[in-house]
């Protein structure tokens, strides 16, 4: 794009724009458009589009960031595609929606630009008064009856970011044809219907909620669990460190976890909602960093598990203390395995195991959770990254009738243990998380040594991700290459190990690389990934971020512990320490 057009579309977006902060950033930057034309073209090459989990940008002036024009073009898209797909209910005035928004710096500013632009179209628009969590926005659309709805958030990302998710009228967020069908919406807008928000509350088209959705999502929170009454006779004997990361979560789980009877010590610094976190460089509930506050308040008080939920409450981070009495960070794959193994044991003891039981894994997630499931026989059934494919099978299930979902998650450290919410939920899962502690407290173990336990009978993984951004324009390019690459020549072997099977999502195809004419059809949604199975069971994928400028590598390993774990743990750190050497080459040498 040479200058005369960014200058083009950086003018056309002035007029357009109708934040005046917005607006002046970008008139600023055309007053001395030679010095920042680098920023110009980052801010104007693209429109933002939507990606795995809907909008997410940073927030500023331009078709690339998140500010009110953005916003209200991608609302204006949505409201029509749900017009054109439901006529009837359109023409009846009958379509609604239910917006909600987390800490984020504009968040409310958008949140409330996107229930006014639902309801100068005809929609009965729902919106929250006061921040609240994604899961809570899915529970609420599917308690309403609502047809769409939108969380203003960026989840874990750094305090730059906004985004905004958009959601199907079964609570999931959008997927195909959808999600391509809305874009082409967005992307033909023209005009954008607006109202004040007077006259939107005068017409009946808005309306604020709390209390109504609240209190039925804590109460569902609480009617996932399988032990009440273990709760109530043990619950002072655990003591509980949680941060919400400045976010949207300490309003729930202090609820749910203290009407259980739990003690919840909130790290109180982080406790209060800030768009700017300014107690960490990221509130990403997976990264040591950001649970620094928690771990350390957590040896001062002797606790027995630290909790932690990003700032829109859908992730879920967790700590415990070892042996040793230091805190060792649970990972999303462990945390999965553990409520997974918790739930099929709780079930089958307390004889509520359906007939015909399944969960949801993404395929970037441990494979660990698949061996616990044959054993155990309960179905379990991959899916493309992001919990919108998990909520597909989910609802697959419910459909067909094959299967009757007890759980899902995936490794980003998302997990979901009900079906009123089709998203992931870490206020549920810290409820979970405390019943599976004092359960296992009760029979003599830590989380720890119960996942030991699984270790010796399953075998040994270890999970290693790999990631390396590449912003702008340029950086797209380069992301596609790496991909290219990597489909032209394969990999014949990493850290040591023969690669035998190639999965190559994008095509849609699974193949032995030693016979590569000999294709099987792969049965998952086209996506832009690519899996590479090693002798032995380690599987490495590879994966553009949908939501950052960033390409992802996943090193999913598996080492046998007929030699004892020890000597299993020691095996996988070498076999994931000579695979992350190998794939930063790779990546060194595509700057």
């Amino acid at each position: 794009m040479n200058k005369d057009e960014i200058i083009s579309r950086a003018k056309a977006y002035i007029e357009a724009e109708k934040d005046a902060g917005f607006k002046k950033e970008v008139e600023d930057l055309i007053a001395n458009a030679d010095a920042n034309l680098n920023e110009l073209e980052d801010r104007f090459y693209r429109n933002l589009e939507f990606g795995t989990g809907g909008l997410r940008g940073v927030i500023g002036g331009g078709t690339n960031r998140m500010n009110t024009y953005v916003i209200n073009n991608a609302t204006q898209g949505l409201a029509n595609y749900f017009i054109k797909t439901f006529p009837e209910k359109a023409a009846k005035g009958e379509l609604s929606a239910v917006v909600a928004y987390d800490s984020r710096r504009y968040s409310d500013v958008f949140a409330e630009a996107t229930a006014l632009i639902f309801a100068a179209n005809g929609f009965k628009t729902y919106l929250f008064t006061g921040l609240r969590p994604t899961p809570e926005l899915s529970f609420a659309i599917r308690t309403l009856g609502c047809d769409t709805g939108v969380v203003v958030t960026a989840s874990h990302n750094p305090p730059q970011y906004n985004g905004y998710k958009a959601y199907w009228n079964d609570g999931a967020q959008v997927i195909e044809p959808h999600d391509v069908g809305i874009i082409n919406e967005v992307n033909s807008v023209t005009e954008v219907k607006s109202i004040n928000k007077e006259e939107a509350i005068k017409s009946g088209k808005l309306v604020s909620i709390d209390s109504l959705i609240d209190e039925k999502y804590w109460d569902m929170c609480k009617a996932q669990l399988f032990r009440p009454e273990l709760i109530k006779d043990k619950a002072k004997e655990v003591k509980i460190v949680y941060t919400p990361l400045h976010g949207t979560g300490a309003m729930h789980v202090e609820k749910v976890l203290g009407d259980l009877g739990l003690k919840v010590i909130t790290v109180p610094e982080q406790r209060e909602p800030n768009g700017n976190f300014p107690t960490v460089e990221k509130p990403n509930p997976e990264e040591a960093p950001a649970l620094k506050m928690a771990v350390e308040l957590a040896e001062k008080e002797k606790a027995d598990v630290v909790m932690a939920t990003d700032p829109d409450s859908d992730r879920f981070g967790s700590a415990v203390p070892g042996k040793d009495g230091k805190y060792v960070l649970i990972t999303g794959n462990q945390m999965g395995v553990l409520l997974a193994d918790y739930i099929i044991h709780s079930r089958k003891e307390l004889g509520k195991m359906p007939t015909n039981p399944g969960m949801i894994r993404s395929i970037v997630t441990s494979p660990m959770v698949d061996k616990i499931c044959a054993k155990n026989g309960v179905q379990l059934d991959e899916c493309l990254t992001g919990f919108k494919w998990i909520a597909n099978v989910m609802a697959r299930y419910e459909t067909s009738g094959s299967n009757q979902y007890i759980f899902g998650f995936e490794e980003s450290y998302g997990y979901n243990v009900e079906t009123d919410v089709r998203d992931k939920d870490g206020v549920s899962a810290a409820a979970m998380c405390a019943e599976m502690t004092l359960y296992w407290r009760s029979v003599g173990k830590s989380l720890l040594e119960r996942l030991e336990e699984l270790y010796n009978e399953y075998g040994y993984f270890q999970d290693v991700a790999i990631a390396k951004n590449f912003p702008g324009s340029s950086g797209v390019d380069t992301m596609k290459n790496i991909m290219a690459n990597l489909r032209k020549d394969g990999l014949k072997s990493l850290g040591g190990k023969k690669v035998v099977k190639i999965r190559d999502v994008g095509e849609q195809i699974i193949y032995d690389p030693a016979n590569p004419s000999a294709k099987e059809k792969l049965d998952l949604p086209s996506s832009n990934v690519l899996q590479f199975f090693l002798e032995g069971g380690t599987v490495v994928s590879a994966r553009p971020s949908g939501t950052e400028p960033k390409i992802k590598f996943y090193v999913n390993a598996t080492v046998p512990v007929d030699k004892g774990l020890d000597a299993a743990k020691a095996e996988a750190k070498e076999l994931c320490a000579a695979i992350e050497k190998e794939i930063n080459v790779i990546l060194d040498a595509a700057n």
